[in-house]
């Protein structure tokens, strides 16, 4: 373990304890749930941030600070799907699934790439929780594999050359009018659903 190399790790979920202990046997790592002030960044001046499920936008000046070493892990297969439950929007829409490893920029998501994976699925065999939980195990599984580049910076970032879309919370609150679901559900059968719903409207 490389106690010399310093992660501060941000995240408001627990399924990304996994990925926290495993880097945690690689360097040192320390855990924030709450938001990310300048102040605190600098008594931890840590070598990386890797953010994580963290609900919170990360300000300017912490980006600043930083200079290029801050990672997000997102569940979409950029630039489809920015924003709020991205594994939802890529069944609904039709757009790519899979997950990726991007810096941290200004635009939400927007960021350029480093590491990103395609994952396809069979929407009448997976509900939305099969789905996310087998997107989870690719994005960690993403992480470690690249781990050795990510820790000296010898990716080479490229930047999200299409538009892509982007969902907030308030559109899965108008979906949820339209026609109910659960995560649960089986993802072809919801789409069926969803469609005779927005017919009979």
């Amino acid at each position: 373990m490389n106690k010399d190399f310093k992660v501060l790790f941000l995240t408001n979920n627990d399924n990304t304890k996994e990925l926290s202990d495993w880097l945690a046997g690689q360097c040192d790592v320390t855990l924030m749930q709450d938001k990310l002030t300048i102040e605190e960044l600098r008594t931890i001046s840590p070598d990386l941030i890797v953010s994580f499920n963290y609900r919170y936008i990360i300000r300017q000046d912490v980006i600043d600070y930083m200079n290029g070493r801050i990672l997000n892990l997102h569940m979409s297969y950029l630039p489809w799907n920015r924003g709020s439950s991205p594994n939802f929007w890529s069944h609904m829409d039709g757009t790519p699934a899979g997950v990726t490893i991007h810096l941290i920029s200004a635009g939400l998501d927007k960021g350029d790439i480093l590491f990103q994976k395609k994952v396809d699925f069979d929407v009448n065999k997976e509900t939305f929780v099969s789905t996310y939980d087998c997107l989870m195990r690719e994005m960690i599984q993403l992480f470690i594999d690249n781990w050795q580049s990510i820790k000296e910076g010898t990716y080479q970032p490229y930047s999200q050359k299409e538009e892509g879309s982007y969902h907030c919370m308030k559109d899965l609150e108008e979906v949820e009018k339209i026609c109910p679901f659960s995560w649960n559900d089986n993802i072809g059968e919801y789409l069926e659903k969803y469609r005779k719903a927005l017919e009979e409207k």
